[in-house]
């Protein structure tokens, strides 16, 4: 074989290599959506299992339209209205394969606000919604960190000259979950809480249906994770075993310290471990596995408490508690990439606290603008909740016509 030709068959096998990579990655992280819709199953009543169900499934359907035509090309520049045989080029395929990757984490944005909007939203608004956000908002923020607009995340953006270094988000702390969490703080507000989730002044338990279903989407999520982060590399060449011992060690520093913090309480500790491996994303190429254990353990603790303030003293009716989940905990991610990545405290360096708390405060900033303008102009117009009747009986009824566990009525 010559030069030419083993120079050629190597590419080739590198081009396939970096493909089937990012697939693996991506069927993950896609399985990530079933995690999604069985902790949502698990923790609203029976009469809105079905409900959960149906959404993450809808909602994963119109991301994919949204994305393909709209988002990824906002976000990196790069359409697909090409012939099919230009599409595959000669690196096979590889601007496809990383579109379906990143597609995975756009459509956790709905997937996201779902968790926190349960029970008491109108079906096709919050799909509009969610469209809106996966063409538009959440591209528009990719662009800024990893995508074709600089201004955060590459070298010689505005705030790599203030801070010296970009923002650094190498699985989505901030991009993803703090977008997605903040993204849902307006909806849940503008929604208002359940029917008798507070009776005067006062908060009333509503008890989760389903303990088995809530682990079985933690544990889902969870091993899913893996995609998430380690697939991030983009190519089996930039594979960091580092990401991977990063992720579990936060993971586990969130289950422990859920466990303390929650006094053994069953769904803060499976949420406890997705808190932590929420947290890590940012960081998790640059921490060392004591931070990364450090950090994990904070997001928990973080979200055991804030949920309880943001549920019982703030009265603030977040089903799942996704804004503290994903919004503060992402948040607190992004930030502690700067703290935690540093050399000093045993990463790899190259990060800035400053750069870091900026990044992270654009985000929320985004977010909370883009959810206040969408939900208030989408309740203003359609309005966004049941009624008063289809929330009493349920989702599954009023909207789907069926129940999850229908020969119970017989």
């Amino acid at each position: 074989m010559n030069t030419g030709a083993l120079a050629e068959t190597v590419k080739q096998l590198v081009d396939s290599g970096n493909v089937f990579f990012l697939l693996m990655g991506a069927i993950l992280v896609f399985s990530m959506h079933a995690g999604f819709a069985f902790l949502e199953v698990g923790s609203v009543r029976k009469k809105n299992q079905v409900n959960a169900l149906v959404k993450i499934l809808t909602d994963w359907g119109i991301s994919t339209v949204m994305y393909f035509f709209i988002g990824f090309p906002i976000a990196y520049g790069i359409s697909f209205f090409s012939p099919a045989e230009k599409l595959l080029g000669s690196d096979h395929g590889f601007n496809l394969i990383h579109f379906f990757f990143l597609l995975t984490f756009a459509a956790c944005i709905p997937a996201i606000i779902s968790g926190g909007i349960a029970e008491r939203a109108k079906f096709w608004t919050q799909s509009v919604a969610g469209a809106i956000f996966v063409a538009l908002v959440y591209p528009f923020f990719e662009s800024l960190v990893w995508g074709k607009n600089v201004l955060l995340g590459q070298d010689g953006s505005w705030l790599a000259k203030l801070a010296g270094v970009p923002f650094h988000d190498y699985a989505g702390s901030v991009v993803v979950h703090s977008i997605g969490g903040w993204l849902a703080l307006p909806a849940i507000l503008i929604l208002g809480p359940r029917l008798k989730r507070y009776v005067n002044g006062k908060p009333q338990v509503i008890k989760v249906s389903n303990i088995p279903f809530l682990a079985l989407g933690s544990w889902l999520l969870c091993v899913g994770w893996f995609g998430f982060n380690v697939m991030s590399a983009g190519s089996l060449t930039n594979i960091s075993a580092l990401v991977a011992v990063n992720s579990l060690m936060a993971m586990v520093g969130g289950i422990i310290v859920a466990l303390i913090a929650s006094k053994n309480d069953a769904a803060f500790i499976h949420n406890g471990a997705l808190a932590g491996l929420i947290a890590v994303c940012s960081g998790s190429d640059v921490f060392h596995p004591v931070g990364a254990l450090i950090v994990g353990g904070i997001a928990a603790w973080i979200f055991v408490v804030l949920f309880q303030v943001e549920t019982e003293k703030m009265k603030i009716d977040d089903v799942l508690g996704v804004w503290p989940l994903h919004g503060v905990a992402g948040t607190w991610g992004g930030v502690a990439c700067g703290i935690f990545g540093s050399k000093a405290l045993g990463g790899l360096g190259g990060v800035s606290l400053l750069a870091q708390v900026v990044g992270s405060l654009a985000a929320i900033v985004v977010a909370l603008i883009s959810g206040f303008v969408v939900y208030a102009f989408l309740n203003g117009v359609f309005g966004i909740r049941l009624s008063e009747h289809e929330e009493i009986i349920g989702a599954d009824l009023s909207i789907h016509n069926i129940e999850a566990y229908p020969e119970e009525a017989l």
